[in-house]
């Protein structure tokens, strides 16, 4: 398509995230004329109106809002094929034991696995999928070397710390009951709320919040599977709170769940990758990078178009 540039479509991409040609200007490092003349060129060369210019913030238009759909996953792909290319070298490895949180389970941990089989032609691997505590109890005992897991509370000595995604936590109850009851505080009075195992981490948060808050609710379920959870949840039995991670990973059960953000203050979780002191070198790094491109691609982009008010909200974190 002539006319059509891979930097006016990332420019497009920023200027839908941000609203604004000084936010788009930041996030590519672009001056904000240059922002403009690639937004002008994009349009002409479609021939239609992406953005609604005279509003503040910035709008898209119903064209732009259908091209934005197509644009992530245009460059989703890209980023994706410019990350397997510059993959890290890891032949010098003899043996890499991973732990990866079970939020993974579909999507970015089978890949991320066979990006690293790839490259690792003379290594032992061993690869642990289980719940955060699991998988922290074992980094700390040496019996693995790294691990994707949710972020302690407090950092154990002899591990680092390299933040992968921000997954905030959202309201999760029935297809139509916000409406059957007249809102979310009506959900939460007359159905039960679906707790997490509080021998989990997340069920560990979850109990902390709603203490803060002094929500009591009634001692009725508590689940330690996390799809069972969402199973009952979309049979209608109660509501719970989770993260997008959890909900995006029970995709059989979009059609009979709705998400809200939740209904008193904000909190969220960060998920990051740990690893022993013993292998602070190229190696971390590497498969941090690896991780943050998986997820943005694999988890957050289809986890916001799903549920656009989640922009900003569910995001990767450099570090």
């Amino acid at each position: 398509m002539k006319g059509v540039t891979l930097r006016g479509l990332e420019v497009f991409e920023a200027l839908a995230a941000s609203g604004s040609v000084a936010g788009a200007s930041e996030t590519t490092g672009l001056s904000q004329p240059a922002v403009s003349q690639q937004m002008r060129n994009l349009e002409t060369a479609l021939g239609v109106d992406l953005v609604d210019h005279a509003r503040r913030p910035m709008m898209l238009t119903p064209a732009g809002r259908a091209f934005l759909e197509r644009t992530r996953t245009v460059l989703g792909q890209l980023r994706l094929a410019q990350n397997e290319l510059t993959v890290m070298d890891l032949t010098h490895l003899s043996q890499l034991s991973l732990g990866v949180i079970d939020d993974f389970d579909n999507d970015l941990t089978p890949r991320l696995v066979t990006l690293l089989a790839e490259n690792m032609t003379r290594c032992r691997f061993r690869l642990m999928t289980a719940a955060s505590h699991q998988i922290t109890e074992a980094l700390q005992a040496r019996r693995l070397h790294l691990a994707i897991a949710a972020s302690p509370s407090a950092m154990t000595d002899g591990v680092v710390e390299y933040p992968l995604v921000r997954d905030p936590f959202v309201f999760v109850c029935p297809k139509g009951a916000k409406a059957d009851r007249g809102g979310l505080e009506q959900v939460m009075s007359g159905l039960p709320l679906l707790r997490h195992d509080r021998e989990l981490v997340i069920g560990k948060q979850v109990e902390a919040q709603l203490a803060r808050h002094k929500l009591r609710f009634a001692e009725r379920f508590e689940i330690g599977a996390h799809m069972s959870l969402m199973t009952l949840v979309s049979r209608g039995v109660g509501w719970t709170i989770t993260t997008p991670l959890g909900y995006m990973r029970a995709g059989r059960y979009h059609d009979q769940l709705e998400v809200h953000p939740l209904p008193f203050s904000p909190f969220s979780r960060s998920i990051s990758l740990l690893a022993s002191t013993d292998w602070t070198d190229e190696v971390p790094r590497d498969v941090a990078r690896m991780a943050r491109m998986l997820i943005r691609e694999m988890v957050v982009a289809p986890a916001i178009e799903r549920l656009p008010w989640l922009e900003g909200e569910l995001r990767i974190l450099e570090g």
